[in-house]
């Protein structure tokens, strides 16, 4: 065919189907036989352009929408064409009706869960607005599905009129078999830690199949760091089986961040490292565990080195096993070694109780004793047992909403031959307040105390800086007793970006020197999310209750959590 009459035809068939197409559309209007407000008009949410040949379905929709606001008893009469374009429906609308009076089986539902979804409530009825019902039987039949029944059917019987404007109706209730959990298996990180999903996630073979909760426990597998949710769970019903699909992902969360320099100490001559270094591994053998390194030094007053392990399951138990080792050395003063032991057992996904052993041994590097400073040669022995608290938050930026540990010690300490029983105690507790979409209240508290009828120097407890009061050098503060809180009201710019101000309050009691102070800190900060990692900066100046800032005492504190 030349493409001259090619084209013609071509032409000639669009044409004829935009004209066809302009041909089968058409307005639509409503007249009722009662008196019929534009309120009721603009509910119906009539289209406005329709296909001819879906005139059926529309007039179907309106039919329901009537029913749904009360007219139940609405008849179709005739529809009427006004021209090509313009159809109008004739409606009977008939008595509206407000309520409806359901009867419910209380072999069915307990009065305990109608309760839970409605009002007007009787051991066998209850009151409830008509334009709600839709969704009461909805609710009807979640209380099923937890159960065990997501097959269900809940529908009405008996239907009349019983005043006015109120109806009256049976709930009907076709049962299936209770369902449970046969079978889990894990698509995309077949790899994941089994334990994660039924202690921590609590989802289980054996257990009641209910939908709506296995999709909120998935979401806290969406919250774990090292793993994440590509899709909602799926559920496969077989005659005899119940099977849940879960799809998850490994996500990369080893953190590493720190800078290390090193020179020769003038007196000496000898090599001296100073700066930070922490790294933190997370999940690299697929069992959830944990292995943090940390190094403080500033080259002359003092040098830390921290080492913790974490195994959250042995053996794909609820126990688990932490272990850590903790050299902290003061300039030429002492060097203690504290290393600890805990088996721990989760109760909750949430939260788990611990009891453990921790040995401390310090030692006095002094030649000559400084006079008003008793440092000294000891050792102590710790049993050690607590709970953590942790839920999770659902802005990554802040992955914790609440986080509370409290841990107590009996133990005693050794000094030459001299033994004195000792108590530990430290309880802390941070908590994040939504206040609006972008602004969040942290408050954090930490109190911890030693009790004992006599001190040495070197066992007291250490804090000030980054991690406690902020406006402070790090553990430039010795403490029997001390108890701080921290408040930074946060707004969000995005998901990844925000500000803060910060108000910090401390008290601490050192026996030693017979101190009891009051401390505070002001400041501002911002943090950064960026591929590298979260970048944190804090400026703060900090002093003692009483007496005046003195802003040349300002300390910055910068910190990069960069995960790889």
């Amino acid at each position: 065919m030349p493409t001259k009459y090619f084209s013609i035809l071509l032409l000639y068939i669009l044409v004829s189907a935009f004209t066809h197409s302009i041909a089968q559309n058409a307005r639509i209007n409503i007249e009722a036989t009662e008196p019929i407000t534009q309120s009721l008009r603009d509910s119906l949410n009539l289209p406005r352009y329709f296909d001819i040949n879906q005139t059926d379905a529309v007039l179907d929709s309106i039919h329901q929408q009537l029913n749904k606001i009360g007219y139940i008893e609405n008849q179709f009469l005739k529809l009427e064409k006004i021209n090509d374009s313009t159809y109008l429906t004739h409606f009977s609308l008939g008595q509206k009706f407000s309520h409806i009076k359901l009867n419910y089986n209380p072999d069915d539902f307990s009065k305990k869960q109608i309760q839970s979804i409605a009002s007007n409530i009787s051991d066998h009825s209850f009151i409830n607005s008509l334009t709600h019902l839709e969704q009461i039987l909805y609710q009807l039949t979640l209380l099923k599905s937890k159960e065990g029944k997501p097959f269900a059917q809940i529908y009405l019987s008996e239907i009349e009129k019983k005043e006015t404007n109120i109806l009256e109706a049976s709930i009907f209730v076709k049962e299936n078999a209770v369902r449970y959990i046969d079978k889990i298996i894990i698509k995309g990180y077949e790899k994941f830690p089994l334990p994660y999903i039924k202690y921590y996630a609590g989802i289980r073979k054996g257990k009641i199949f209910n939908q709506k909760d296995i999709i909120r426990r998935n979401n806290r597998l969406d919250k774990l760091l090292f793993a994440s949710s590509i899709q909602p769970p799926e559920a496969l019903f077989r005659k005899d089986s119940t099977i849940v699909y879960l799809y998850l992902q490994k996500e990369n969360n080893n953190v590493f961040d720190g800078i290390l320099g090193f020179s020769t100490e003038e007196e000496t001559q000898k090599l001296v490292f100073n700066g930070y270094l922490n790294l933190e591994l997370n999940n690299n053998f697929n069992t959830g565990e944990t292995f943090l390194l940390n190094y403080k030094a500033d080259g002359k007053e003092q040098i830390e080195f921290n080492t913790e392990l974490k195994l959250p399951f042995i053996f794909k138990t609820r126990f688990g096993l932490n272990g850590s080792l903790r050299i902290y050395k003061r300039d030429t003063s002492y060097v203690t070694t504290e290393n600890q032991a805990q088996l721990t057992y989760r109760l909750t996904p949430g939260s788990e109780i611990f009891s453990g052993f921790s040995g401390t041994t310090s030692t006095n590097l002094l030649d000559e004793a400084i006079a008003g400073t008793p440092i000294e040669n000891f050792k102590s022995k710790f049993f050690t047992f607590g709970i953590t608290t942790t839920l999770p938050n659902d802005t990554p930026i802040f992955p914790i909403k609440t986080e509370a540990v409290l841990k107590l010690g009996i133990g005693k300490r050794t000094r030459e031959i001299v033994n004195e029983s000792q108590w530990r105690a430290l309880g802390s507790v941070i908590h994040l307040f939504n206040l609006t979409p972008f602004n969040t209240l942290m408050i954090k508290n930490e109190t911890a105390a030693l009790i004992s009828d006599s001190y040495i120097f070197n066992e007291l407890y250490r804090f000030g800086g980054i991690n406690s009061i902020r406006g402070f050098n790090e553990n430039s503060i010795d403490a029997s007793l001390y108890s701080y809180v921290n408040i930074e009201l946060r707004h969000l710019f995005n998901q990844n970006i925000f500000i803060h101000t910060l108000t910090d309050f401390a008290y601490f009691e050192n026996p030693i020197f017979e101190l009891k102070n009051n401390l505070y800190s002001l400041g501002f900060g911002f943090g950064m999310n960026s591929k590298p990692g979260l970048f944190r900066f804090i400026i703060a100046n900090g002093t003692v209750m009483g007496e005046k800032f003195d802003f040349s005492n300002s300390k910055i504190h910068l910190s990069l959590h960069s995960r790889f």
